[in-house]
């Protein structure tokens, strides 16, 4: 059986985030919309075993989770769900408004990203490691 790989260049996400342009969704303090921040990353290429991973056919998604301590399970409930590839353009989607999870996040709060990639036969990958942002 095989698993994504561990160190998945997932780990890119740490170039990540603070890309801050435009608008975003309502904050949910009410006050004006957030910020766009934008979560990117390089896709897996091999599984555990060092076979050959094609992110185009062999990957269903990229989960987000984002709370305020870091602290990551397997028990989780992701805060997104994106698709690997995107269905409009037909390319590999790398990147994520974290602004979109406006209901739940608020300005002035220090929040921790980590995201795990999903094979299309149901295997996730280790979380990648901790990126911190704030609105």
């Amino acid at each position: 059986m095989k698993r994504i790989k561990k160190n998945i260049p997932v780990v890119a996400l740490l170039a990540l985030l603070l890309s801050a342009c435009g608008g975003g969704g309502s904050s949910s303090d009410g006050g004006s919309p957030l910020p766009a921040k934008t979560l990117s990353w390089a896709a897996p290429e091999a599984y555990t075993d060092n076979t050959t991973l094609n992110p185009m056919t062999d990957l269903d998604g990229f989960e987000i989770y984002v709370n305020e301590t870091g602290s990551f399970s397997d028990g989780d409930t992701p805060s997104a769900v994106v698709s690997a590839v995107d269905p409009t353009t037909h390319t590999l989607t790398s990147s994520f408004n974290l602004a979109n999870l406006s209901p739940y996040l608020s300005k002035g709060i220090s929040y921790q990203v980590s995201m795990r990639a999903v094979a299309v036969t149901g295997l996730k990958s280790d979380f990648s490691p901790t990126a911190s942002f704030s609105f």
